[in-house]
């Protein structure tokens, strides 16, 4: 009975894999299936389709970043600091998780487009709704500007964050995440 959720486990882990390379529309269920050595139907076996893969690839993975989030959350820093924290929480699980970080990226308005995605594009709407009560806890009390449409600088520093996973590699997350934040919060200009 053990086999079950390694072959299912190894289905998730071979279908993310094709996902982030190729494109959820570019993979097809036999090559999933080819991938884990398995016939076409006995796939359907684990899952009902090929949505219900990425359904809980993506379940898993938004999952695993509002659980980071609500431990940063639960330190009650600064708004500053709980930014630098969120940065550093979504670097980490996208370097956990960079399958699923590409799919979610690359597939997002394929997601949108079908009302299966609702849970899937609630939390998504949960992580933004994080980002933004941060911010605008910073502008509330003085510390991040209020000339700049909190909403600007959620999208600005999410995509400085999601699309690093693209080209960051060698340095760890910590790293990054206080570069990240650094240019954000403090600018790139040289002191005077």
């Amino acid at each position: 009975m053990s086999e079950q959720p390694d072959r299912r486990g190894l289905i998730l882990a071979s279908a993310a894999e094709m996902f982030a390379r190729k494109g959820f529309g570019a993979t097809t269920v036999r090559e999933i299936a080819d991938a884990v050595g398995v016939l076409s139907g006995s796939l359907y076996h684990h899952f009902e389709s090929k949505d219900a893969i990425v359904e809980e690839i993506l379940t898993g993975y938004l999952d695993a970043i509002q659980a980071q989030y609500a431990e940063v959350l639960d330190h009650g820093t600064t708004p500053a600091q709980t930014l630098h924290d969120l940065v550093l929480a979504s670097l980490r699980v996208a370097n956990e998780q960079p399958n699923a970080t590409a799919i979610y990226q690359n597939e997002l308005q394929y997601l949108r487009e079908q009302p299966r995605f609702g849970d899937v594009l609630a939390a998504a709407a949960n992580v933004q709704q994080t980002w933004l009560k941060v911010i605008e806890r910073g502008v509330a009390d003085g510390a991040f500007r209020d000339d700049i449409d909190p909403r600007v600088f959620y999208r600005l520093i999410r995509d400085a964050v999601w699309l690093s996973v693209r080209w960051h590699h060698p340095d760890p997350p910590a790293k990054l995440a206080g570069e990240i934040t650094s240019v954000f919060l403090d600018g790139f200009a040289a002191g005077t």
